[in-house]
């Protein structure tokens, strides 16, 4: 898979895909980790076939949220935290790499960081 390079611009006009899947994503994941503590007892059980109604959709969700990564990920992007809805755009400002960073919530791209810096070494794009 080739390299992408995105400008502000383009990963701008991604958002409208990538929010609406980022949506979803985050619904599915809310919903597993409530089902989670009525789901332990289930799970930890190894010696039966029992399933239940929780589990069935719990694992319909986790089904889902593999694939809305998937879809995200053939952006060209990076899913980086898939807890709060974090994506980054490999871009190219003033002559060197950085991500393009963007948050579920924010309505466009505005911050950047280093390749290495993470989500606490964003910076306002100018």
């Amino acid at each position: 898979m080739a390299i992408r390079y995105f400008t502000v611009e383009e990963a701008n006009s991604l958002l409208s895909e990538i929010r609406p899947l980022m949506a979803e994503l985050l619904e599915r994941r809310a919903r597993v980790v409530d089902a989670r503590p009525a789901l332990e007892g289930i799970l930890d059980d190894t010696s039966s076939n029992v399933g239940s109604r929780k589990a069935s959709a719990a694992t319909q969700d986790f089904m889902a949220i593999e694939q809305l990564v998937e879809k995200i990920r053939a952006y060209g992007c990076d899913l980086k935290d898939v807890n709060v809805g974090l994506v980054d755009f490999l871009a190219e400002i003033d002559g060197r790499e950085v991500y393009l960073c963007w948050r579920f919530g924010e309505e466009k791209i505005q911050f950047y960081h280093d390749l290495h810096s993470g989500f606490q070494g964003r910076r306002r794009l100018e």
